[in-house]
């Protein structure tokens, strides 16, 4: 049998930011332990990872996997043909690969090459950022080597002695940024003097966020606050002209520069996704989370509600933003002694290095193989 020259290691799942980016930051830490690691990322034709994953240096495959059609059944004839296509070809991958070890870190696309992989006798290691797991990751577990989790209880949904607390990964540049928070400030052009409010509702764009800002932004500024507020690309046109002539105020449609807005911020309003939760946890910040209703089985809601029950965060449901949003904001920045505690609170739930602990995971089932 020919010898490997490196340790290979496959790596999928996709759709949103929030599968690809601790997949990145996976990978990024395999390579600074092992640069001679050969990674091959599988994800979904047309979704997200098939530009960010490319751009960031790794090879990717796509599946013509999609998602199940919960609404419409009748639909779900075409999402089965694709899945058979995607499983033939995930056999096909894993043959010509040969990968030491799979990771799949949610999201439809794991699922063909993940359940080919345990199939063909290769270790399995999942990872799954939101507290309320999902569907793809209850379907693999059973056979799963290992389940690496940000939250406790998750013995609710796997075996319990397949989990392992690791918190989920996040991107390595913020938290090596240098900046002071004054900096930061100067850095993207604001006041240092004033507090800083940053509004992410995601890459595209959170519809409710946005109207319940623009309803909102003049109470904000007059509270003495400074607000970066990211539209998404999907609705930046429609809010671009609010901030003309307003210093205090900036509307983009992606802030590229998340570790310096991050580092400035006092406030944080944001969807509540798995990856933006760890990294409101590991920063230390305040924040208010208007959780998505449009996601699988409601998971933003129970994310933030894992945040809310210790006191780390204040939500509004995403039916009251438009009511209540801006509201609480301008509460909140006269309130400095309960930003305080929601930042103590949500640094203590914090699980530093979750990157180091998968990537000692994988490696410690890569040797028990060989």
């Amino acid at each position: 049998m020919e010898q490997k020259s490196s340790y290979r290691i496959l790596i999928s799942g996709g759709g949103t930011g929030g599968h690809i980016f601790p997949a990145l930051s996976i990978a990024n830490a395999l390579r600074r332990r092992c640069p001679d690691i050969e990674i091959l990322f599988v994800g979904a034709e047309g979704r997200m990872e098939m530009e960010r994953v490319p751009a960031a240096g790794y090879r990717i495959i796509g599946l013509p996997v999609c998602g199940f059609d919960r609404k419409r059944l009748w639909r779900n004839v075409k999402v089965l043909w694709k899945l058979r296509k995607s499983m033939s070809i995930a056999r096909k991958v894993l043959k010509e690969f040969s990968p030491d070890i799979a990771v799949g870190v949610g999201g439809y696309a794991s699922g063909p090459i993940l359940k080919a992989a345990q199939a063909a006798g290769i270790p399995t290691l999942l990872q799954e950022q939101n507290s309320y797991a999902g569907v793809t990751n209850k379907i693999l577990a059973s056979k799963a080597t290992d389940i690496c989790v940000a939250y406790s209880g998750m013995e609710r949904f796997f075996p319990a002695g397949k989990i392992v607390m690791t918190g989920n990964p996040v991107r390595s540049s913020l938290l090596e940024l240098g900046h002071t928070q004054e900096d930061a400030k100067k850095a993207l052009g604001f006041d240092p003097s004033r507090p800083l409010v940053i509004v992410v509702g995601g890459s595209l764009g959170a519809r409710t966020v946005n109207q319940a800002i623009e309803a909102s932004v003049d109470d904000i500024l007059a509270a003495g606050a400074s607000v970066l507020w990211q539209t998404g690309k999907l609705y930046n046109d429609e809010y671009i002209h609010i901030a003309e002539g307003r210093g205090h105020l900036q509307i983009q449609p992606f802030v590229s520069a998340m570790d310096i807005a991050y580092k400035a911020a006092d406030l944080v309003v944001s969807r509540a996704g798995a990856s933006t939760i760890s990294e409101i946890q590991l920063l230390g910040k305040a924040s208010v989370l208007v959780p998505s209703p449009n996601v699988a089985e409601d998971h933003q809601r129970k994310n933030a509600m894992a945040l809310v029950v210790k006191d780390a965060a204040i939500m509004v449901l995403d039916s009251d933003a438009r009511e209540k949003l801006g509201t609480t904001i301008v509460n909140l920045l006269h309130d400095g002694e309960t930003r305080m505690r929601l930042q103590r609170n949500v640094a203590e739930m914090a699980l530093p290095g979750a990157d180091e602990k998968i990537v000692d995971i994988i490696l410690a089932r890569i040797a028990d193989k060989n």
